[in-house]
């Protein structure tokens, strides 16, 4: 499974214990960590530990025009999601608490993922 998006839901279902799994080549958006990101002490460990096993993509110049044409051709407005979108290869999974957003940007991306909804 490709981790491309922690969405906050997720990061409290691991603060809580849950166990999700992790293969190779997880990746998530430096935008989703900063939307979970809170310091890594206390409950915010796991979430640590968790993106201590994940490839961390930075939103550069390039990502963020990209994400911004995106954002234009459909109309949305959340930019960590457009990212999350256009680093997401075909075949990819996305776990992520906002599938029908998330949806809309892959087929206008033109890209093939899972999404998985918690």
């Amino acid at each position: 499974m490709t981790l491309t998006k922690l969405a906050p839901v997720l990061v409290v279902n691991v603060t809580h214990r849950a166990c999700v799994p992790l293969g190779t080549g997880e990746s998530v958006s430096s935008g989703v960590v900063a939307q979970v990101w809170r310091g890594g002490s206390g409950r915010q460990a796991p979430v640590a530990r968790l993106l201590a096993g994940v490839e961390v993509a930075p939103i550069d110049d390039g990502l963020g025009r990209r994400a911004g044409m995106l954002l234009a051709r459909t109309g949305h407005v959340d930019a960590i999601d457009a990212a999350v979108v256009c680093v997401a290869a075909d075949g990819d999974d996305i776990v992520t608490s906002d599938p029908g957003d998330l949806r809309v940007l892959a087929e206008a991306a033109g890209v093939h993922v899972e999404l998985i909804p918690v």
